[in-house]
């Protein structure tokens, strides 16, 4: 079921997971965002997937419709069922655990190279909402 009350970035903080939203929704949220990411130096993203194949697929996907360089595996689950991906654009690399009992989602954090200014993370969004088909 469409959550209709996301109306803005605000409206996703807190949250344990992603809502569902609808393509209206999904366009407001990327304008707000990609104002949000033009100011950011580098990123790290959080991704709360049910495996972890569909959490490197998600990320890959970010890296190219952002056109990032692509990430390393640094660290991956040696067994199966839900992950936490942890990818980090300024060094490069990505680790991974199994981790029961989180929502799903992705979180997007906007860093800054000025210590005087924290991070920024936003989400969690629905698992395809970076999907490079709905450019």
């Amino acid at each position: 079921m469409i959550d209709s009350d996301i109306t803005s970035l605000n409206d996703l903080t807190m949250r344990r997971t992603a809502p569902k939203l609808d393509s209206n929704q999904k366009q407001t949220l990327k304008k707000e965002l990609s104002e949000h990411m033009q100011s950011a130096d580098w990123f790290t993203v959080g991704i709360m997937s049910p495996s972890y194949k569909q959490a490197v697929y998600i990320l890959k996907e970010m890296e190219s419709r952002f056109n990032w360089p692509s990430m390393k595996v640094a660290s991956q689950p040696s067994g199966q069922g839900p992950v936490f991906l942890k990818a980090n654009q300024k060094t490069g690399s990505f680790n991974a655990r199994i981790e029961h009992g989180l929502g799903e989602g992705i979180l997007l954090s906007c860093q800054y190279n000025k210590e005087n200014r924290n991070a920024n993370t936003l989400g969690p969004f629905p698992l395809d909402f970076f999907l490079v088909k709905d450019q």
